[in-house]
């Protein structure tokens, strides 16, 4: 089994779009016939489709998966509804024509019912966590743990977080003109985030679910990137631009990046009136860096001084 060889950074798939896998025009999207600007795209047979839906999805799918075209600048997952369904899926001709799987409902529970079906090929992977474990510390913890010590490890891309899901669980929905950071959910974020983060986890953020309502929506960007989140799943193509949008990198961010990777650094400095220290702030200028290759710089007036601070 072979696949298109490609970056997988975590910044690389944009804002990934949920499409119903039984969506008539799914080759001409997956191929870029269809809304070219797509970086990546999730075909879901999970909660975009009804139980009823599940057979013709699955056919409409394999029909389509032949057609698929190499693209290496556009990523194709498939989220599959269950363990059952992934092992229809692995068993579908051409199925190495998609990058990977997005695993709803994933804990340790099922972790394997997904996992040893993958062991041997080398698909990404996008574990979902969007169960009542998700409020529970210690099983989170089980569940990095588990993860960090099994074989695919390196290939799972991010996490994501399944903020609808979860809410469900609490029985309350977001009001309008709120981010998920002003409900539970913003404590949930931020738990996931220290636990999972300083161990080598990409993160991704929740989608949001109102497609008319661009000011939140970007309030809330600036939030997922304040929490150190990558990605956010859009669910309307009309999301994609304002999502890209949000990420390019501030000019002053950039410029302090540049000078924090820099070898010849001092150790501490002024720059862009903040202090900027080599130690504590290399991780972030590296994500920077990254961030800015993808979706380049958003230019911002400000003094681009550098002085270096006396010791303290």
């Amino acid at each position: 089994m072979t696949v298109v060889s490609k970056s997988f950074s975590p910044w690389s798939l944009g804002a990934p779009l949920y499409m119903p896998a039984h969506r008539r025009d799914l080759m001409d999207c997956a191929n870029g016939e269809k809304l070219s600007q797509l970086r990546s795209m999730i075909f879901c047979t999970e909660d975009a489709i009804s139980e009823a839906d599940v057979e013709i999805s699955l056919r409409h799918l394999g029909l389509c998966l032949q057609g698929f075209k190499d693209t290496p600048y556009r990523y194709r997952f498939i989220r599959a509804r269950n363990p059952a369904v992934l092992e229809r899926l692995l068993a579908l001709p051409h199925i190495e024509n998609i990058d990977g799987f997005v695993l709803p409902k994933f804990n340790v529970d099922v972790l394997h019912a997904y996992l040893d079906q993958l062991q041997g090929t080398p698909f990404k992977i996008m574990p979902t966590l969007e169960t009542k474990d998700v409020f529970d510390v210690s099983a989170m913890i089980e569940l990095r743990q588990a993860l960090l010590q099994h074989p695919l490890f390196g290939q799972i891309v991010m996490l994501r977080i399944g903020g609808n899901d979860l809410m469900s669980l609490l029985g309350i929905r977001r009001h309008r003109n709120l981010t998920l950071y002003e409900t539970p959910m913003g404590h949930v974020i931020s738990q996931l985030v220290t636990l999972f983060k300083p161990h080598g986890f990409s993160v991704a953020a929740p989608v949001f679910e109102y497609l008319d309502d661009a000011a939140t929506l970007k309030r809330e960007i600036n939030q997922d990137l304040a929490h150190g989140l990558i990605g956010k799943t859009a669910i309307h193509p009309v999301q994609i631009p304002v999502i890209e949008t949000a990420y390019r990198v501030a000019r002053e961010d950039y410029d302090m990046a540049i000078k924090l990777v820099d070898q010849s650094a001092p150790a501490v400095f002024k720059m862009h009136n903040a202090m900027c220290e080599v130690a504590t702030h290399l991780n972030w200028a590296l994500d920077i860096l990254k961030r800015q290759q993808y979706y380049g710089i958003r230019e911002v007036l400000s003094t681009n001084e550098c002085i270096e601070l006396p010791c303290m």
